[in-house]
């Protein structure tokens, strides 16, 4: 496991850290443009018009939040919220102020550890991550390493922190 952990983070770690973002906001008529390119390269333009900020609004809405995700993801695995937030010691109170407050914005870190409770697919935790603003960047040992988990299955949260512990990373806390 440590070998393939290896192997993996040598074949996707980003040591390029040259990108450059950069966001421009206008006129309602022109809610934003945002560039990306790398330094040294021509500048490739994104550009995004709408007509206002409700239509933008209205256009990007199709993205699920957080806590409609998360109790999708339980339902569809049959598991009751106690298996959930006990499987890798999430105060009960925390998790309950998950469900029963929408505008609740959890750590990233919780939200790791309850893909791991769910036993996600990288999809899956990508997905979750993304719907409460959070990424797994490729340019870090910790988001590479808990990605190489989701991607091999491996789910023990004690196993997880060997490998973060390995990596001189943050570990989970559980």
């Amino acid at each position: 496991m440590k070998d393939e952990l290896k192997k993996y983070i040598k074949l996707n770690l980003e040591k390029d850290k040259s990108k450059s973002y950069r966001f421009k906001f206008g006129s309602f008529k022109n809610i934003f443009s945002a560039e990306c390119f790398n330094e040294g390269e021509e500048e490739f333009t994104y550009e995004k018009k709408t007509n206002s900020i409700s239509q933008y609004l209205k256009d990007n809405d199709k993205y699920s939040d957080f806590q409609t995700m998360l109790f999708k993801l339980i339902d569809e695995r049959n598991l009751k919220d106690s298996d959930v937030y006990n499987k890798v010691n999430i105060d009960r109170r925390l998790f309950s102020k998950i469900r029963s407050d929408k505008n609740y914005h959890p750590s990233k870190e919780t939200v790791i550890l309850l893909g791991f409770s769910l036993e996600l697919s990288e999809l899956e935790i990508v997905e979750l991550l993304d719907s409460a603003s959070y990424s797994l960047p490729k340019n870090n040992y910790f988001d590479l390493i808990i990605r190489f988990c989701f991607i091999n299955k491996i789910y023990n949260i004690n196993n997880v922190n060997e490998l973060l512990y390995d990596y001189d990373c943050k570990l989970l806390n559980v």
